[in-house]
């Protein structure tokens, strides 16, 4: 059961219109390694998890990245809002407006829409650990990268905090990866 705090995780600033970041961004809304998958896979994981501590960590994990998802739209949209056909054409983005209009919807960048493909979910908690760190790995990287293409200090602000939350995940399923081998260790076979 969740309980929905009708607020941010981390202020979204946007300085200026920028329909160019915007596209760039929908990376970690609906691309393979965004947002949105990372919360689907977690949250599918954690039931075969075979520890509480490991099971209550994705559990934690996956709905932060749902609040990680708010954010990345809320961005998208704020740097698009009040875009015209014309503009959104020039910026590439005239396909996802014939679609859509101005809303938000989960792709990647080059309008490839999300698919429960780019998620994996093995039953196996060793795999599915090594997997989720090197998710986080990713999404790090993206976000790395995203800083890197654009000036908007707002922008740059909250990417920097995603970042940043993408080494802190890391560093937990590391966490429950060395919990996972001990409870493997001491269970008794019959």
């Amino acid at each position: 059961m969740w309980i929905y705090e009708k607020k941010l995780q981390y202020p979204v600033r946007v300085e200026t219109k920028d329909l160019k970041m915007a596209k760039f961004l929908i990376a970690q809304y609906g691309g393979p390694d965004g947002e949105l998958s990372a919360a689907l896979r977690y949250l599918s994981q954690r039931y075969t998890m075979p520890t509480g501590k490991s099971k209550a960590l994705l559990t934690d994990i996956g709905t932060e990245e749902l609040a990680h998802v708010e954010m990345i739209a809320t961005m998208v949209y704020k740097l698009t809002r009040d875009a015209t056909p014309a503009e959104l054409k020039a910026a590439g983005l005239g396909a996802d407006y014939t679609l859509h209009g101005n809303a938000i919807y989960p792709s990647d960048p080059n309008g490839v829409p999300w698919t429960a493909a780019y998620i994996q979910s093995t039953g196996d908690p060793i795999t599915n650990l090594y997997e989720n760190m090197a998710a986080e790995q990713k999404a790090r990287t993206v976000y790395e990268n995203l800083i890197k293409l654009t000036d908007d200090n707002g922008i740059k602000d909250t990417l920097r905090f995603l970042r940043e939350r993408e080494v802190v995940h890391f560093q937990r399923f590391g966490e429950a990866l060395n919990d996972t081998y001990e409870w493997k260790e001491t269970k008794k076979y019959h």
